[in-house]
């Protein structure tokens, strides 16, 4: 039974300063390509009027869902009361809010004409999702920064459950918005479902505690700091059912697609005939981002490894980053069903076509920034606040300030 004493992120400056400058370099690359991208027109992207919503948007729509489920950590220690995640509330919140800030960064450098935004924020459509999303988002570095504050403010720490709970509730709410842009969208056969909303929720709990882990160990690396087994092993573990959990959605979500007779042909395209999208399916998602994350977390040899629970986490976002792919590129290379139940005899305009996309490397590297820009704010972030604990070796039960 010891006290817990927070610290900023002390590491060696060389290694602090090459790591934020090389980070620093990263997003200048991804402005550069945003600029480029904005100043010739998305003709130069992989992107058509089929597809509208290209890789900048997989990252976008990535790092967000992860933010969501990065503050899940501080859900458990602070509102359910869990002694072992209690006293890394602080750093699951820094990394919520730098996953959404990188992230609302490249989808509003990707809109063509960012200026526009001002007019997003002025004038409101209710009967739009994206419009809800606004106050979804903004409402959640409000609320999450408020909650840092009680978790780190001795005198206004009695509000930290209450708040906790709001950002709690507030967090299934962003998830489950970015979930319903796709599940509202009825005229695409393979987002019309409403199950969505609830996998987008459980898909943020397995890649934000991906994104939580790694970035820990990485941080506690850095600066020379210790991660007791017993703590660690908890986290292994609560991955585990969360990568099991959207195991699970998926099955549902496509056994409820072949069940429904006009959703055969989409489901085929995924499964089956789609190509780069069913080997990003099946590959990508199942295979390296599902059954060999349990396996490294389950299997006996690899109980107390370190390097398996790192491996498993990246696996876990390679895995993650490709079933974003496949439900918003491969959602919309899908063609409409403009006429159902009809043959289209002819036509000028692809009806009836799988649409194809290639991604540019402009795209990438602008999807890549946003990535750098969330480490370096959670980076900026250990080093400036006391979110991190001097070490964490088991046991450790009563959270303290020093």
């Amino acid at each position: 039974m010891k006290k817990m004493h927070y610290r900023e992120l002390g590491c060696p400056s060389p290694r602090y300063w090459g790591g934020l400058i090389l980070l620093a370099l990263v997003i200048a690359v991804g402005g550069l390509a945003a600029y480029y991208m904005e100043h010739h027109g998305h003709i130069v992207t992989g992107m058509s009027n089929q597809i509208v919503w290209g890789l900048p948007h997989v990252f976008a729509i990535f790092l967000i869902v992860a933010a969501s489920g990065a503050l899940n950590v501080a859900s458990i220690g602070s509102v359910f009361g869990g002694p072992m995640y209690k006293p890394l509330g602080r750093y699951s919140a820094l990394l919520a809010v730098s996953l959404l800030a990188g992230g609302l960064a490249v989808l509003v450098l990707d809109l063509g004409r960012p200026d526009r935004l001002i007019v997003a924020m002025t004038h409101y459509n209710f009967k739009s999702i994206f419009a809800w999303n606004i106050f979804l988002y903004t409402g959640f570095f409000a609320i999450v920064g408020v909650y840092m504050w009680t978790m780190m403010d001795r005198t206004v720490g009695q509000h930290k459950r209450t708040v906790g709970f709001a950002a709690f509730f507030w967090r299934l709410a962003l998830t489950t918005g970015t979930g319903s842009i796709f599940g509202f969208l009825v005229a695409r056969e393979a987002y019309d479902e409403a199950i969505l909303a609830p996998m987008f929720i459980i898909m943020s709990f397995s890649y934000g505690l991906a994104f939580f882990i790694l970035t820990l160990i990485a941080a506690y690396l850095w600066g020379d700091r210790e991660i007791g087994e017993l703590r660690l092993a908890r986290l292994k573990n609560l991955l585990g059912v969360f990568v099991g959990a959207v195991l699970y959605f998926v099955l549902v979500y496509h056994l409820t697609n072949i069940y429904i007779t006009q959703h055969h042909g989409v489901e085929r395209f995924i499964l089956l005939d789609g190509g780069i999208y069913t080997n990003m399916f099946w590959v990508g998602q199942i295979l390296v981002g599902s059954l060999i994350p349990l396996f490294l977390i389950y299997a006996p040899p690899f109980q107390k490894s370190k390097y398996a629970v790192t491996a498993a986490s990246i696996l876990v976002l390679i895995g993650g980053f490709f079933q974003v792919y496949v439900i918003v590129i491969g959602g919309q290379a899908y063609p409409m069903s403009l006429f159902p139940g009809k043959e289209v005899v002819e036509s000028s305009f692809y009806d009836g076509m799988v649409a194809s996309y290639t991604p540019t490397l402009a795209e990438a590297l602008l999807g890549i920034g946003g990535v750098a820009l969330s480490m370096t704010l959670v980076a900026i972030g250990a080093r400036m606040l006391k979110v991190l604990p001097e070490s964490l070796e088991d046991p450790v039960a009563v959270e303290g300030e020093h």
